[in-house]
């Protein structure tokens, strides 16, 4: 079966749900990773979804933060 996991086309032998593929591309810090199919946010509970022959996957993290400056004036570039 061929897929595209971010933006890559890989093959896999077995059927596999997110949740495998999440444990099969060994996915760092597996449990705050979001997971696009075929350009829909899934929500945790669709994580079971088995991919399908042409799927792209995509893992994305979401990153909050700011600035660290804490002087005045403008912020330096």
């Amino acid at each position: 079966m061929k897929v595209k996991v971010n933006g890559k086309q890989e093959e896999f032998v077995e059927d596999l749900t997110i949740v495998g593929l999440i444990a099969a591309k060994n996915v760092q810090f597996p449990a705050q990773v979001s997971v696009e199919l075929n350009g829909d946010i899934l929500e945790r509970a669709e994580f079971d979804t088995k991919i399908k022959e042409g799927d792209a996957i995509e893992f994305l993290y979401f990153m909050g933060g700011g600035s660290s400056w804490r002087g005045s004036g403008p912020i330096p570039l």
